[in-house]
């Protein structure tokens, strides 16, 4: 499966964005997967942020970001959101979507297929 992120940009403090993610080119529904969201800021490793099943009846999310960002998905758009509202500096990061095949909630997350990110920029 191929994923392509969209939807970052710079905003305030406070601010709110929403991300997508458009899943194409694989030979599976799009409701098989699992998909999720992770993170990368400059000079820290990669960071699970929030991950959704495939049915969309289940998520997860990192502490950090609970009760500001949310995880939703339209199987018949082949697409994934993450909306974030009240937006922090310490949210600045490349954002990247990723998808496992009949992948499960709950860490360990393992996610085979990635987009190319996504940036996001929060200014102080």
């Amino acid at each position: 499966v191929q994923l392509q992120a969209s939807g970052g940009g710079l905003v305030q403090a406070g601010g709110s964005l929403r991300l997508s993610c458009a899943a194409s080119a694989s030979g599976r529904p799009f409701s098989l997967y699992g998909m999720g969201w992770f993170r990368q800021a400059p000079g820290k490793e990669r960071e699970f942020v929030a991950a959704i099943s495939s049915t969309g009846g289940s998520t997860d999310y990192t502490d950090s970001v609970k009760g500001r960002f949310t995880i939703s998905r339209d199987n018949a758009k082949n697409t994934v959101y993450l909306q974030m509202i009240s937006l922090k500096p310490e949210d600045t990061a490349v954002y990247y979507c990723a998808a496992e095949y009949q992948g499960r909630l709950g860490p360990p997350y393992e996610f085979h297929y990635w987009g190319q990110g996504t940036q996001v920029t929060v200014s102080s």
